[in-house]
C-alpha cells in the first residue's frame, strides 16, 4: 500500500501545480492535451480527483505527523 500512497501523493502534487498554473498563468495542464473537453483530460481529472479522496480517507492512518498530533492532543486533555 505504500506504493499506492505514494503515486497519490505524486499525482496530488501535479494537482496542484496545475492549480498553481492556472492561478497565476492562467494555463492548465489540460491544454496540453485539447483543453478540459478532451477526454485524456477529462480521465486525468479523475484521476487526480480519485486521489484526493483516497488520500483524505487513509491520511489521518498514514500521516507520522497527524498520528503524532492526536497522541499529543489526547495526552493535553488529560
Amino acid at each position: 500500500m505504500k506504493a499506492v500512497h505514494m503515486i497519490a501523493f505524486i499525482v496530488l502534487v501535479v494537482g496542484g501545480l496545475n492549480w498553481l498554473a492556472l492561478g497565476l498563468f492562467q494555463w492548465e495542464l489540460g491544454d496540453l492535451f485539447g483543453g478540459s473537453a478532451a477526454l485524456i483530460s477529462r480521465i486525468i481529472y479523475v484521476i487526480v480527483g480519485a486521489a484526493a479522496v483516497y488520500e483524505l480517507i487513509t491520511h489521518r492512518s498514514r500521516c507520522s505527523e497527524c498520528a503524532a498530533g492526536s497522541v499529543r492532543q489526547s495526552t493535553q486533555t488529560m
